[in-house]
């Protein structure tokens, strides 16, 4: 795997911070589920790790204030200017007559942390927002650990135009899994990437009964306990198509080679099938803390990072093939990874447009990923030869998050005139 952006073969390096000592981390997206999880693991191994800079959204101030305080960090961003003083506050409150860390606020704060000098920047920021400081972090040569994928999909051109070879490392449990595993053998043996999915709390359900599903039940994950838009996402399989495009471009894997099987246990993350027929597998229980110590601390493993199987117990692990009738996402995926240009950028963006309207009420479930189709299909196809920039990413989702709105709110109400004729 020598040319890919992902390599575990490769022991890439950002610069350490002069003078050795802990390695020094910046955490983008703090407060969510990754940021809480990573800072969870630095606190437990102070001698390893030590965090200079958080980023968050805004919605969590005290939080963040609170985080800032117990790791001492030099610098805080808020995305949110108009919570500045609201954090300033926070962080006096905490501090007394210790100097504040310096306070950065505004839609550009985590790409200005993200270029900070540091060893490893953690992006676990949620949405195509990760973008700039994803691009921001690697161009000033920093180990990027990577959960927020969707700066990679939208953008896998910009990224793979400024990454060195294995500067990246990444968090998402499939692509983690996929990277520790590529280890057992070259890129020429490769045969093909398989990733898992545990099948949502939707599994074995057919087309037609997945038509009245609610978003409490959608929201009802039987494995993994995430955000709203990531549980939904999972119910409709949309992240498992995220995570075949991010597997091409993290891997430079064929689509055609990289498969989904349906693993409901969740306990093993993926796996990968080489020439001579044998598969290797990365399997722990649930738990994102290990693929968070795998960004923040490779090529070095972090003892005890996350619980351990214990192979005492009986237990069983079944695998079934995607129901792809069922569940198109993943197809569909395929066709716009294939596509490139702004294209995955415009099925990121109408994807999360129609959650958001399902979740409202406004869409049924098998709206979203029918709708998604939609907009892709009207986007067509990238004209050849054409250079991607950050401009024309957030262009095409401007104009995909308006037209998925627009037809969520025509199926909406056509769904509404039907029941309302039948009740009449």
């Amino acid at each position: 795997m020598t040319d890919s952006l992902a390599d575990p073969h490769l022991r890439y390096s950002a610069a350490a911070h002069p003078g050795g000592g802990p390695r020094e981390i910046v955490i983008l997206g703090s407060t969510g589920s990754i940021g809480t999880q990573a800072i969870d693991l630095v606190l437990r191994n102070p001698g390893r790790f030590r965090v200079t800079a958080l980023s968050a959204a805004g919605g969590r101030v005290e939080l963040l204030a609170e985080q800032a305080h117990r790791l001492g960090v030099r610098r805080v961003a808020v995305a949110r200017a108009d919570k500045a003083a609201e954090l300033r506050e926070a962080l006096a409150a905490r501090y007394g007559a210790e100097p504040l860390p310096e306070i950065l606020a505004g839609p550009d704060a985590a790409t200005e942390v993200a270029r900070g000098e540091c060893h490893t920047v953690l992006n676990g920021i949620t949405g195509s927002i990760g973008l700039a400081p994803t691009l921001a972090a690697l161009e000033a040569g920093r180990t990027l650990a990577l959960a927020n994928k969707e700066s990679l999909i939208v953008g896998g051109p910009l990224v793979k135009a400024v990454a060195k070879p294995g500067q990246i490392i990444p968090v998402d449990s499939e692509h983690a899994a996929l990277f520790q595993a590529l280890l057992g053998g070259t890129r020429a043996e490769v045969r093909k990437l398989v990733v898992t999915a545990s099948g949502g709390p939707f599994r074995g359900r057919t087309k037609a009964e997945l038509a009245s599903v609610t978003p409490q039940d959608a929201l009802a994950h039987p494995t993994w306990s995430m955000g709203p838009v990531i549980t939904i996402n999972s119910a409709t399989l949309v992240n498992k198509g995220l995570e075949v495009i991010e597997a091409h471009l993290l891997y430079d894997i064929p689509f055609d080679r990289i498969e989904v099987v349906v693993h409901p246990q969740s306990y093993v993350h993926s796996m990968v099938e080489f020439t001579d027929g044998s598969t290797l597998a990365q399997a722990t229980p649930p738990d994102m803390r290990g693929p968070i110590a795998i960004g923040l601390g490779w090529p070095e493993r972090v003892p005890d990072a996350a619980p351990a199987f214990d192979w005492s117990q009986a237990s069983t692990w079944e695998f079934f093939p995607l129901d792809e009738e069922a569940f198109p996402s993943v197809a569909l995926a395929r066709h716009v990874g294939a596509l490139g240009g702004t294209a995955p950028a415009v099925f990121n963006a109408a994807n999360e447009e129609c959650v958001d309207a399902f979740l409202s009420g406004q869409l049924p479930f098998n709206g979203i990923v029918d709708t998604v189709a939609e907009v892709v299909a009207e986007h067509g196809t990238p004209a050849a030869g054409t250079l991607l920039t950050v401009s024309d990413v957030l262009q095409a989702e401007t104009w995909a998050r308006a037209r998925a709105r627009e037809l969520a709110a025509r199926t909406g109400a056509r769904t509404a005139k039907a029941t309302s004729e039948a009740r009449a």
